[in-house]
């Protein structure tokens, strides 16, 4: 599983100065300099800073920030981290690693957790340190999933603290997990064309 594993075929990847990612910020930390499998869509005002490793096909959004100062974040393929989301991780403590094919929603808060392929993480939640959450989940928008939750597979989770409310439907992954990971590959390529 190339995004759990780390993303496929990455390698640092300079982002030159008139390049679409020319106005984000994109930072060295403690040594560390974030690297893309490929040019990525930074919005001007979205930061990746440190010890992140982003895989192919990722877009980060207006005001998100995707910051490894204090420990590692690995990302997959294809992943979009929305306008004003923050991905961070605990020093000593845990890294970040999101899969393949990952939604993260407005606003949304993802910290030293674990995220499986296909997951969208809807607009406003929190996933906390040390939770992991199963392939194909959805959090749903203002969702809060506590420190150490272990998410099986395919769940569908709401509510402070969130709690499983029923299995994700083949409609509900259909309809809203595949379809903003499409769709956020698309928007990503209408600022790119510009």
């Amino acid at each position: 599983m190339p995004g759990m594993n780390g993303p496929s075929a990455v390698s640092s990847v300079a982002l030159e100065p008139d390049t679409v990612a020319s106005m984000a910020l994109i930072r060295s930390v403690r040594g560390f300099t974030p690297q893309f499998a490929d040019e990525p869509f930074l919005a001007e005002t979205a930061m990746v800073l440190g010890d992140v490793v982003m895989g192919s096909g990722c877009s980060v959004w207006y005001n998100a920030v995707v910051r490894g100062d204090v420990n590692s974040i690995r990302i997959g393929d294809r992943v979009n981290i929305q306008d004003g989301a923050v991905l961070h991780s605990t020093y000593q403590k845990c890294g970040l690693t999101i899969g393949n094919d990952v939604s993260i929603g407005h606003n949304a808060i993802v910290h030293g957790c674990t995220v499986h392929d296909k997951v969208l993480i809807g607009m406003g939640a929190i996933v906390m340190d040390q939770a992991v959450i199963g392939e194909g989940s959805v959090v749903a928008a203002g969702a809060v999933v506590l420190q150490n939750t272990v998410v099986e597979p395919g769940s569908l989770m709401a509510g402070v603290p969130a709690k499983r409310i029923g299995p994700v439907s083949a409609d509900l992954s259909r309809n809203e997990i595949e379809r903003i990971a499409a769709n956020y590959r698309l928007y990503a390529s209408w600022f790119k064309e510009g």
